[in-house]
């Protein structure tokens, strides 16, 4: 079976190394990015089967990213999973209406729980 695609969108180096190399181990091809416009860009290139994005990010905001890529005809079916610290319900909220498959907030997950959802989301588990 052809490896699945994640595309990681964290601006925070520790966390996005290793969230990159953990899903390396978890049998994953992975590309990221470190700020939103890349993330579109790539996302729209190289059509990665899900994307773990971060909300607060340099050049676009998650939120931006989420809507760009929703309203792409391209890029709206990929599932998104919001990888983030902001645990305000209106944000929450907001995420849900703009097609966000999953909201998890840093704190409360580790690396492994974070690829057990990414592989419930995917449908491989």
């Amino acid at each position: 079976m052809k490896k699945k695609k994640i595309l990681i969108v964290e601006d925070e180096n520790s966390l996005h190394n290793a969230l990159k190399e953990f899903l390396l181990t978890e049998n994953f091809d992975v590309i990221s990015a470190g700020d939103g416009e890349l993330a579109v860009k790539l996302a729209k290139s190289e059509k990665p089967d899900l994307i773990s994005l971060d909300i607060i990010l340099p050049k676009k905001d998650g939120f931006e990213v989420l809507t760009e890529l929703r309203e792409d005809g391209r890029t709206n079916k990929i599932p998104i999973i919001l990888l983030t610290n902001l645990e305000r319900t209106e944000d929450i909220g907001r995420a849900f209406d703009l097609g966000v498959s999953t909201y998890l907030v840093k704190s409360n997950y580790n690396l492994k729980e974070i690829a057990d959802k990414i592989k419930e989301t995917l449908k491989l588990k």
